[in-house]
């Protein structure tokens, strides 16, 4: 199961992690993103130990959707050493998630 992400751990979590991190942002009222969320979930299993993997709902916590310019959700961000390295909107496959982590392995 992706971790929850907030904004109150984001910086911790995130922009401080010394591995990959992935983070999908997403709302409970979004049916793409119901859709990608078993993807996100799929991913961190696979990835467990070698990346970070997790879901941040947009309606709680602004702050970071906002400072990223998420619009459209899903959007999914790759973080790596704090910095965005990749971005994803809307639903895709398993593998173009996969690849965006393997690119950084």
């Amino acid at each position: 199961m992706a971790l929850e992400i907030t904004d109150a751990n984001f910086e911790e979590t995130v922009l401080k992690s010394d591995k990959p991190v992935m983070v999908d942002f997403w709302a409970a009222w979004c049916g793409p993103c119901r859709m990608v969320g078993p993807i996100i979930d799929d991913i961190s299993k696979d990835y467990d130990g070698k990346a970070v993997v997790g879901k941040l709902d947009v309606d709680a916590n602004q702050e970071f959707a906002a400072k990223y310019g998420v619009r459209n959700i899903p959007t999914v961000l790759i973080f790596q050493n704090g910095e965005v390295v990749g971005r994803q909107v809307g639903v895709a496959p398993k593998t173009t998630y996969a690849e965006a982590l393997d690119a950084l392995l």
